[in-house]
């Protein structure tokens, strides 16, 4: 405790000396020796009112300013030391940053945690063009983004965010009107970065970040996105490459924009104007296309030779899309692209991805096969029904191999259920359904149908009739899925033909009563659809109450508080008691 006490203590005292160094730096832009750095944000045609805003600061060539300044503040050598803003030398200590532009970078509720500073003078001892506070308690440049003190509430707000390469570029594209655009500080967009942005985009409604269908934003349609801006040449290229390998971190489309000149945002601000940085990244393009496309391009494909190249130099990049449903389709994509048969393609992806030993997105559901998605005694291999229906599964898997995993009990529910849903959604129970949330799926594309068919509205209310129900869903969900819907609506389901029992009969009947001529509105559920729909759904709602229990028992087992044992103790007896009485529905 005391420990912890210390710790907070000295992290309190890195960011009050961080605020005073801003404070110093700020006001050391007006002074006759910052005339350089003025120049330069006057050069990118930023007004001092607008540098202002993004708290531009500069810090003087001599070697112990900021150092006596704030040993006037009464801190402490080694609390300089350990906030980055000293160095020790062989006379003691001097100032990390010296006769250059400065920029805060600051965490998300605005707490200066380190600085960014580009050279000014061809005499500066360090040669590097930008340098940034070293690692420290309070500074990790894998983890802050420059810019998203100012970006966080239009990036929670909007469901966007725009990855630049510059703080200059972050200033751009907020003047342009894009205020949801941050930056790296010195290293390339990682993991963690990944993990801020996944927070803040984050749909409180779904809890998950991932929206396929429109939004409103001011009354305006937006869809939950992350775009990179990249210059086109060569260095440009290699980051899009990165960040081609992170796109399995984030469970939303990624995007890439480039502009036609290869200018950054800065510059294309510069020559061209607010409008065309807006055009920039209204008009990105999906970062698996802009990387498959960019390869591609490379090779002249008219050639024996070069399709061979272009096969063996993209398939290692499809190999690495771990979303099957996916990858599917960018195979077809690319064999088009080159001109080869899919075979050829498929055989060299199937083979990059076992030596990259890349591991679907599904494959937590994949491990996780112990929990029966229905009642094992009523729908197991002993049941023709059933059985029959596996088989044409298995055979439509064939086919379709990008995105189902037949012998996974987990992945069959999410199956199943998804396929009851598209064809007989009115089986469901719909106090029962509104329980269930984007957390009760694991498998990725199902987590992504499901987004969709919140996008659309849920549950049909009204006389929609299946054709239309079918496309309202499609459109949510977007074009990439239209294939898995087009199947799953289709599927085979383990029970009766509705057209051999003897209530569908009735109903058809009673439908061509009242309406004069046959419907095709949605059918009513039979019987039997009804209790394996909600036997589905109450499966759904079950597992994901075991991994909420689950995680807090672990959770519940890390703490040291007595009281918050308590309290989540109380949350877990709670989720038991509404775990016991879901389970006791089970007709």
């Amino acid at each position: 405790n005391n420990d912890s006490q210390a710790r907070g203590s000295k992290r309190a005292r890195l960011l009050e000396a961080n605020e005073e160094a801003q404070k110093f730096f700020v006001s050391n832009l007006g002074t006759k020796e910052a005339a350089p750095a003025r120049e330069l944000l006057a050069g990118r045609n930023f007004t001092p009112q607008q540098s202002a805003r993004f708290s531009c600061g500069y810090a003087p060539k001599g070697w112990d300013n900021l150092v006596r300044y704030l040993a006037n503040k009464g801190f402490t050598r080694q609390e300089l030391l350990d906030a980055g803003l000293a160095r020790l030398g062989q006379r003691g200590i001097y100032d990390y940053f010296r006769g250059r532009l400065t920029w805060p970078i600051r965490d998300s509720t605005g707490r200066t945690l380190g600085f960014g500073a580009r050279k000014l003078y061809d005499d500066d001892s360090i040669s590097a063009k930008y340098i940034n506070t070293p690692d420290t308690a309070l500074y990790r440049k894998t983890q802050v983004l420059y810019g998203i003190d100012l970006a966080k509430a239009n990036i929670v707000k909007k469901r966007q965010v725009v990855i630049v390469e510059g703080y200059t570029d972050v200033m751009a594209c907020h003047l342009a009107g894009i205020d949801t655009a941050v930056a790296t500080c010195g290293t390339a967009f990682g993991v963690e970065h990944a993990k801020i942005v996944r927070r803040l985009i984050a749909d409180d409604s779904l809890g998950a970040i991932q929206l396929v269908g429109p939004l409103k934003v001011d009354g305006q349609s937006v869809s939950s996105r992350i775009v990179f801006t990249f210059d086109g040449d060569a260095a440009g290229q290699k980051a899009a490459l990165h960040a081609f390998g992170l796109d399995s971190a984030f469970l939303t489309q990624t995007f890439v924009a480039v502009a036609d000149n290869n200018l950054d945002p800065c510059d294309l601000r510069i020559q061209r104007g607010d409008d065309a940085v807006r055009s920039l990244v209204a008009h990105a393009s999906p970062l698996y296309d802009f990387v498959i496309d960019t390869v591609i391009n490379r090779f002249e494909t008219s050639y024996t030779t070069g399709q061979m190249g272009a096969i063996k130099a993209v398939a290692p990049l499809i190999a690495q899309i771990r979303d099957r449903s996916l990858l599917d389709l960018y195979m077809r994509k690319a064999v088009r692209s080159i001109g080869v048969d899919l075979a050829v393609m498929r055989n060299e992806v199937e083979s990059a991805r076992r030596r990259l030993k890349v591991r679907d997105d599904d494959a937590y559901a994949q491990k996780h096969n112990v929990i029966p998605p229905f009642g094992q005694q009523i729908h197991d291999d002993r049941n023709a029904g059933f059985k029959a229906s596996r088989m044409g599964i298995i055979k439509s898997s064939a086919k379709n191999q990008h995105y189902y995993r037949v012998d996974d009990a987990v992945f069959m529910c999410e199956q199943q259920f998804m396929a009851l849903l598209l064809q007989v959604p009115l089986a469901f129970d719909e106090k029962l359904f509104a329980q269930l949330t984007l957390n009760n799926f694991i498998t990725p594309v199902f987590r992504t149908l499901f987004q969709a068919f919140v996008a659309a509205g849920g549950l049909p209310v009204g006389n929609v009739s299946q054709g239309l129900w079918l496309h309202m869903m499609t459109k949510a969900a977007g074009p990439l899925l239209e294939s898995v819907i087009t199947e799953l609506s289709v599927m085979p389901l383990p029970l009766p033909s509705p057209a051999d029992t003897l209530e569908d009969t009735g109903n058809r009947q009673n439908q061509q009563v009242s309406n004069g001529s046959p419907s095709d509105f949605l059918r009513k559920a039979t019987s039997a659809e009804s209790k394996y729909a909600n036997e589905l759904l109450i499966r759904l709602l079950d597992i994901g109450y075991m991994r909420r229990i689950g995680a807090a028992r672990v959770r519940m087992a890390k703490l040291k508080d007595g009281q918050e044992k308590l309290e989540l103790l109380g949350k877990i007896t709670s989720m038991e008691a509404a775990r016991k009485n879901l389970q006791s529905q089970i007709m």
